[in-house]
């Protein structure tokens, strides 16, 4: 049997750079406009362009000319390049398949807490770390209610029960639970009830930090 080979139309290749590229410098040319707290109209007064052109270029559904951009840089202070900065960046993707995820070593180990890490990107463009785990709390699991780090964290509880501290609050915490805190407080499971327990958790933080 032969084998079917799909190639992709380059005209459609094409166009969905060049769309890309549209949604790019629109976003860039908003983005330098908040920045200076202008508005629409005022960019519309210092350029010459209207406002129905701006919101046009803003939204990505034109290709401004070379020479609309020049006036556009001109308008906001900035080079005519920066407008084209975020098109052509590395943008990461983590896929971790079922049962693949990293076992990993982390402050709640020690309890016997298993931490499985769903995926991480290291330097990004947002200014903010994500750290996604999976924890899984069992029989030989301790309590620990005395976690504290920097950032916020989500939990989703997956299975079990799990009776949570946060500060001096309890919470009762189910499948379908979700809780979300200021990690810098102290927090952890203060009661196992019902195990195995599973949980995402998903902590971000200023990637300065």
């Amino acid at each position: 049997m032969a084998e079917t080979v799909f190639k992709q139309d380059p005209h459609k290749v094409r166009d969905k750079r060049e769309k890309n590229l549209e949604v790019a410098i629109g976003r860039e040319v908003r983005s330098f406009r908040h920045q200076r707290d202008m508005t629409v109209a005022e960019l519309s007064e210092k350029t010459g362009l209207s406002m129905g052109m701006l919101s046009k270029i803003e939204n990505g559904n034109i290709s401004p000319s070379l020479n609309t951009l020049q006036m556009l840089a001109s308008a906001l202070s900035v080079p005519l390049t920066s407008f084209f900065r975020r098109f052509e960046e590395k943008r990461d993707a983590v896929h971790v398949k079922n049962g693949e995820a990293v076992e990993i070593s982390r402050a709640g180990t020690r309890a016997g807490h298993q931490y499985n890490l769903l995926g991480h990107i290291g330097s990004n463009n947002s200014g903010v770390v994500m750290e996604p785990y999976l924890i899984t709390l069992s029989e030989t699991s301790d309590v620990f209610p005395t976690f504290q780090h920097e950032g916020i964290e989500l939990l989703y509880i997956l299975e079990g029960e799990v009776r949570y501290r946060h500060g001096d609050t309890l919470y009762d915490l189910k499948p379908g639970d979700s809780f979300f805190f200021d990690a810098d407080a102290p927090h952890g499971p203060e009661e196992l009830i019902e195990l195995p327990t599973k949980f995402l958790s998903i902590i971000t933080y200023p990637q300065s930090s």
